[in-house]
């Protein structure tokens, strides 16, 4: 059970920056169809298997294997030629854990949607949430629950690791001094 893997020459657990903006597009791809199907063709039967979907994704991802997650394995094949980027586990396996908990209250709250009207705008604004997330690491390699782990860390949640993993683009700045 690993998220991320160990490679020669970095002392910590690793995943690549290409393969993970890989699934991230996969996943946004997905959220935007629910989205339409939902809150534009107000199909709303769609949300819940597509959240599910991302659900197991990062449950597969987080408490398994990480390239075993379904978006992984397909963004690994699409992006196997080009030269792996390795950014920190540590930090993406936090991001995910977001992820898990944001695909599992929009899929708790969808089946509710289908028996009730009332639970549009929840279900609404989480997707929206979801979707934004999902862009900003897709289009700009900005990985919102990365940046909360950095956070975290200066709030002294989380022990700081021991050596300061890569981020994407070189954007966060953990240390063992925070």
């Amino acid at each position: 059970m690993s998220f991320g893997e160990y490679i020669e020459g970095i002392n910590y657990k690793v995943l690549d920056e290409r393969t993970m903006r890989g699934s991230a597009g996969i996943m946004l791809m997905l959220a935007l169809i629910a989205f339409v199907n939902g809150f534009i063709l107000r199909e709303f039967i769609v949300i819940p298997y597509i959240s599910g979907f991302l659900a197991l994704n990062f449950i597969i991802g987080i408490f398994f294997k990480s390239r075993f997650a379904p978006t992984i394995f397909i963004s690994q094949l699409v992006v196997k030629k080009q030269t792996p980027f390795y950014i920190g586990a540590i930090q993406k396996k936090f991001a995910w854990s977001l992820g898990l908990a944001l695909s599992i209250a929009i899929f708790i709250l969808s089946l509710f949607l289908l028996q009730d009207i009332t639970y549009f705008d929840p279900v609404c604004m989480l997707c929206l949430v979801c979707i934004a997330l999902l862009y900003l690491e897709t289009a700009f390699g900005i990985c919102v629950g990365c940046e909360l782990y950095d956070v975290a860390l200066k709030l002294k949640l989380f022990d700081a690791p021991e050596e300061k993993p890569n981020c994407m683009g070189d954007s966060c700045n953990i240390n063992s001094e925070n």
